[in-house]
């Protein structure tokens, strides 16, 4: 039974998903009293399936690499950009473009700070996200799922009050601090009016599991495969889930996507017919899975933190997930938020002023990836000639590893825009009619 007169908990945690546990995992490991109160009862299927190269130093940090590994989940050892050699989809000749199936990167190409794998992860969420919750726990954070927070009080003095529901009873408790990792449901960001809607991105994706799909050669059949598709600011996802299970979406503008539900499986192999070559390919396989769609993609936070509060992963910003970032994030804003609570706990003191380090850091790493992103839809295929080039790739690299927080504005980033502004300017110049066209004014976000 909780108590609802003195503080049960230092920390109240809102969402279990990868935010919330990693968040709850580390203060239970260094010792503070921590609740998480999670909605949904866990295993729950969920999208974002692959990790990328940052998430490893988190595990690390957490002892939980070796439940990784036996987990058995696909070893992700890079990615590949492809698109169709059919000059008529395009409208364009190929032949000045490099290879068949245009970049593959790997990740043993470079070393990355505080991480010893060359490789990351794809996994099945609801394993995933249901192990790092348990490991939580077995640190001694108490977990509560099927239960749904309300509201947060703030004006109970002297601490926050969070609200929820248990089964039909609704209770409270008192806690020092409380952590928003609520995912695209943003509690604290609806709650505070805090959130603000990306005026770029309106992006849907249409994603499924496959059984007995041909993912290619044993070269890239381990990568995460973006396929573009002829149609502007479109892509199709390829990630394995097990050796033979394969998760398959696609990205699309909100405008391309049909309002009729029933429409919407038709519209999706109309979609992959455009790629013949994945199109035949899936008409072998089997689908396991209904198909589900994701929307409300990206949004962003007046503020992240603030008095007794923070926001974590998706509840304090969320971007296009091309790159693999969201999970990243989530757990790269735990494990940076969770030093500076630990700090405020010591001093007892847990002021905005605070956080200040976890605000500035989380605003640059997302700011640098909302960056990636907009150029990544700006230049379309000619993303892949950033990747093969020797002056580039290692730089690109660095930021599809996740390596984004410690920067204010890569270099990389600043030449690509460069080279994008003037292209743009050259309607002469030879690849200016492969621009993409969704992200030409999204340089410089208001948020």
């Amino acid at each position: 039974m909780l108590s609802s007169s003195l503080a049960d908990f230092q920390v109240g945690i809102i969402g279990g998903g990868p935010a919330g546990a990693a968040t709850a995992a580390y203060l239970a490991k260094a010792g503070l009293s921590c609740v998480v109160f999670e909605r949904e009862l866990f295993p729950r299927p969920h999208v974002g399936e692959s990790l990328v190269p940052s998430s490893t130093r988190v595990f690390k940090e957490l002892d939980f690499l070796d439940q990784m590994e036996e987990a058995k989940f696909p070893h992700k050892v890079g990615a590949v950009w492809t698109a169709s050699m059919n000059s008529r989809t395009y409208q364009h000749d190929w032949s000045d473009l490099p290879n068949e199936y245009f970049a593959d990167i790997r990740f043993d190409e470079r070393k990355m700070e505080g991480v010893d794998k060359e490789y990351t992860y794809h996994v099945d969420r609801g394993k995933f996200d249901l192990m790092l919750l348990e490991h939580a726990k077995n640190l001694g954070a108490t977990v509560y799922e099927g239960v749904k927070v309300r509201r947060v009080d703030f004006d109970s003095d002297p601490r926050p009050r969070i609200h929820f529901y248990m089964g039909e009873k609704e209770m409270s408790v008192n806690v020092d601090m409380v952590v928003d990792a609520s995912g695209r449901n943003t509690l604290l960001g609806n709650q505070l009016k805090l959130k603000v809607v990306d005026p770029v991105f309106n992006q849907v994706a249409y994603h499924t599991w496959f059984e007995g799909y041909d993912r290619g050669g044993s070269d890239i059949a381990d990568y995460i495969a973006v396929h573009f598709l002829p149609m502007r600011n479109s892509w199709i996802w390829q990630i394995p889930i097990t050796k033979t299970t394969t998760s398959i979406g696609i990205v699309t503008q909100r405008q391309n996507f049909p309002k009729i539900k029933e429409e919407r499986e038709d519209w999706f192999w109309k979609y992959i017919q455009t790629r013949p070559d994945l199109y035949e390919k899936l008409q072998k396989a089997e689908r396991i899975r209904p198909f589900k769609e994701e929307g409300d993609y990206s949004y962003a936070m007046k503020q992240i933190c603030g008095d007794r509060f923070v926001l974590l992963g998706d509840a304090g910003r969320f971007v296009d997930p091309i790159f693999s970032s969201g999970v990243s994030i989530a757990l790269n804003s735990a494990r940076i938020a969770s030093s500076d609570i630990l700090a405020a706990a010591q001093k007892g003191d847990f002021s905005k002023e605070q956080f200040k380090i976890f605000e500035h850091t989380m605003r640059c790493g997302t700011r640098n990836w909302y960056d990636f992103i907009t150029l990544y839809y700006r230049l379309n295929v000619l993303f892949t000639q950033f990747v093969n080039d020797p002056m580039y790739r290692l730089d690109v690299l660095k930021l599809l590893q996740g390596d984004v927080y410690d920067e204010e504005t890569p270099e990389v980033l600043r030449k690509m825009k460069e080279i994008v502004t003037k292209v743009e300017q050259d309607k002469n110049h030879v690849w200016h009619k492969l621009l993409g066209n969704l992200t030409d004014k999204a340089f410089q976000p208001t948020f």
